[in-house]
């Protein structure tokens, strides 16, 4: 009678994390590969995390991170990608021979949730917001060959971030003030990566013939510049998109196999209907 497989866990981190769809991800992710792994949602702050990581056995193959832990967690990386250390973010640590690999998967999904808008290539584009989900968009950005981004930014400080970011991956990065950002809305491709309610007000700033809007938020959705692009025939993307496309590569980098994306997809949509 062969051996049982050992048991194999993962989990996303993150403060708060209660709300996190990635289990269900994960989760209908295994059951489709055959996998009996456990999948978790666990509280974390980033005052907590080394501990944490340290104290993982070799049951542990993976994390997902959520915000501020995909800055806290690069100290404690023994190996990132060139992405990770372009972004300075790493929502992914792979747990491999006593190694912690870090990733960004946010960029593979939010290119992948582009190309499914409508926009698998574009020149220029518009970036609302400066953070560390900014900083992936150009990643993403320049992977489908843009080489001009506004970035509209509410710190002047985050702008200059931006640019420089934006140097490494070989874009020009032009730091615009947030309360000109209806202007950028012009442009073929929008990622707006704002918090929930940050970019309401622009719903009245959608041209008439818009292109291809990529809306991190999926908590309330349609937000209501999503709506409003929607509605004036523009291609629009949501945080959904993102969440489950960058969740279909971390559990390839975990397991070594790509999941099924329409067994994905249908878990997911059925969980954010019942919400």
């Amino acid at each position: 009678m062969p051996a049982a497989e050992p048991l194999r866990r993962a989990a996303v981190l993150g403060h708060p994390v209660a709300h996190s769809l990635s289990p269900v991800l994960h989760l209908a992710a295994y059951r489709a590969l055959g996998l009996a792994w456990d999948y978790d949602r666990i509280d974390m702050t980033g005052d907590r995390l080394a501990a944490f990581v340290a104290g993982l056995d070799a049951s542990w193959v993976g994390l997902s991170l959520t915000m501020p832990l995909k800055e806290d967690v690069l100290p404690l990386l023994d190996e990132a990608d060139d992405v990770v250390l372009a972004t300075r973010a790493a929502n992914t640590v792979v747990l491999r021979e006593g190694r912690r690999i870090g990733a960004n998967t946010d960029v593979e999904g939010i290119v992948r949730s582009l190309a499914d808008a409508g926009a698998a290539a574009v020149a220029t584009a518009t970036v609302l917001g400066g953070g560390a989900t900014a900083r992936s968009a150009l990643a993403a950005l320049a992977r489908v060959g843009t080489t001009q981004v506004a970035a509209y930014v509410r710190r002047p400080e985050a702008g200059a971030d931006l640019c420089r970011t934006g140097e490494a991956l070989g874009l020009t990065v032009v730091a615009e003030p947030w309360d000109e950002a209806g202007r950028g809305l012009a442009a073929p491709v929008v990622v707006s990566t704002v918090p929930r309610g940050a970019a309401d007000h622009l719903a009245t700033s959608v041209p008439n013939t818009p292109g291809t809007l990529l809306d991190v938020v999926y908590d309330p959705w349609p937000t209501p510049l999503a709506a409003a692009w929607r509605d004036a025939g523009g291609g629009v993307a949501s945080g959904l998109d993102l969440l489950l496309h960058q969740a279909v590569e971390q559990v390839r980098l975990m397991t070594g196999r790509t999941p099924p994306v329409d067994v994905l997809r249908a878990a997911l949509d059925e969980a954010a209907r019942s919400r």
